[in-house]
């Protein structure tokens, strides 16, 4: 196994023979030809996939008429600085690249290809990362969404694998999978140790719903846990003992990830346990049947959820899988809103957008996202109704002055395990003509339509009662357009 220092040497080594061999104007079967090698060999050299031996490398400074020590040092020319100082600090490591069929040396090729403006470029993006403490993991995290997004959430070998695990383990096909079936597999056959209440002496640890200490093999959850929350906690252990996914994190939701495998495999465990308890073909077989209703009927809709003991989360997670593949349904988008009782403030902190980059998205400007999305009325409604643990609603959304248009469901509840907070979960669709074939009650006349935008500072529409903020960014935009026009008119 090559490590990053290894595959750095060949990769600036190759980079430097290219580079004296074009300043030779060299071409590629002439430098072979006067360093005795093959052309193919040659070429895997300049790709950074082989290093020669010290004759080979002997042969090859003689070609170039430099000094070996020279070829060998680690120092690049001047115009690929930018490209050194990229491979140093790692940050294409910490892209997934295989993921996406990438192959790291053809990337550094493109790279250093490109003309001197966009190595200038590539510098400033580094210094950016480094004066502005970009987080390794918000990479993990941008480039997880992008694989999700590049296979539409849908895994069919993960899907399979489910399937298999029933057979093995003789789990009819059922709505609800009783948790101490889960809790018996994990302690029986992957050899668990479990504690339902191993958390509660933890205070610090009280916002994580379970914690895996791996030298003892032990599993221990909160007791504040339902049984759909057990079920769901087993059902990852399941995953990644079944798939032997062994990078992992120990808690319940991703602290600081250390690799982008530990950042996948915990996607991978989230989904077979959804996968498991909310079963392929039943979950489509009642969605159809819902979607074939004339008219919007918000509890039918939590009673899909309901009969499979599921969280809002996993339902909206499942639906994201399937709503893709099972009913053509590919642009959309997936939100959750946290709504901090103290602060009174709404922050996205999970997203997923399918097709495109959807409206509403993430942003970390501190602006006031708008009050009229279905995602911050249904919180309101929570807070307003004490008594109330879930909220649901949907809603037409207009993004003022795109043309884009969606059809959005929002199931608000009382987070736990973070106090004086609560949560909603968004899945939005476009409309379009495979919408409107496939939901009937798209129709229904009670069905709110709105027209909304980003957020209030970057929002235009007037006279609007639900804004919480002036539309600054909004009017700096539009003061600069005007020192434009005048400009334009002082040139005539």
């Amino acid at each position: 196994m090559v490590n990053k220092k290894q595959q750095n040497d060949r990769i600036i080594f190759g980079l430097k023979v290219k580079v004296f061999r074009q300043q030779l104007h060299f071409s590629l079967s002439e430098l072979a030809d006067k360093a005795h090698l093959s052309v193919s060999y040659l070429n895997e050299i300049e790709k950074g996939k082989k290093f020669p031996s010290d004759e080979k490398l002997m042969a090859l400074a003689l070609a170039l008429q430099i000094a070996p020590q020279e070829l060998r040092s680690r120092t690049l020319p001047h115009q690929l600085e930018p490209l050194h100082d990229l491979l140093q600090s790692n940050f294409l490591y910490d892209l997934p690249l295989e993921l996406f069929k990438i192959d790291l040396s053809k990337v550094v090729e493109i790279i250093a290809s490109a003309p001197a403006q966009v190595n200038a470029f590539i510098a400033a993006l580094v210094e950016l990362s480094r004066n502005y403490a970009v987080r390794q993991e918000n990479f993990y995290f941008a480039a997880l969404r992008a694989y999700l997004a590049l296979h539409n959430n849908y895994f069919e070998e993960i899907e399979q694998q489910v399937e298999q695990f029933l057979q093995t383990f003789e789990i009819p096909e059922s709505r609800i999978i009783p948790s101490h079936k889960l809790e018996h597999i994990l302690t029986q056959i992957f050899n668990y140790q479990i504690d339902k209440a191993g958390l509660d002496n933890y205070k610090a640890l009280q916002t994580f719903r379970s914690v895996f200490v791996p030298n003892k093999k032990q599993l221990l959850l909160s007791s504040q846990l339902s049984e759909g929350q057990q079920a769901f906690q087993f059902g990852k252990e399941l995953g990644f003992a079944y798939l032997q996914l062994q990078d992992r994190a120990t808690t319940s939701s991703l602290m600081r990830p250390s690799s982008f495998e530990e950042v996948l495999n915990h996607s991978k465990s989230i989904y077979f346990s959804v996968a498991l308890l909310m079963h392929q073909r039943l979950i489509v077989e009642d969605v159809k049947k819902f979607f074939q209703r004339t008219t919007w009927d918000g509890q039918a809709f939590l009673d899909v959820m309901h009969q499979y003991g599921a969280s809002p989360e996993m339902f909206f997670h499942r639906l994201t899988n399937i709503l893709p593949r099972h009913f053509g349904l590919k642009k959309l988008f997936f939100i959750r809103f946290v709504h901090s009782l103290d602060t009174k403030s709404f922050q996205i902190d999970r997203e997923l957008h399918l097709h495109s980059r959807h409206y509403p998205h993430r942003n970390e400007s501190n602006e006031h996202y708008c009050r009229r999305w279905l995602a911050v009325i249904q919180l309101d409604k929570l807070q307003a109704e004490p008594l109330t643990p879930i909220s649901v609603g949907v809603q037409i959304s207009h993004f003022f002055d795109t043309g884009d248009k969606y059809l959005c469901f929002t199931i608000a509840k009382r987070s736990y395990p973070k106090p004086n907070s609560n949560v909603s979960v968004t899945i939005g669709l476009v409309v379009d003509d495979a919408l409107l074939q496939t939901i009937s009650f798209l129709a229904d006349p009670n069905i709110p339509a709105r027209e909304v935008n980003i957020t209030c500072e970057r929002c235009p529409i007037e006279n609007c009662v639900e804004r919480v903020a002036p539309p600054v960014q909004y009017e700096k935009r539009l003061q600069r357009h005007r020192m434009q026009e005048a400009l334009e008119q002082l040139m005539v």
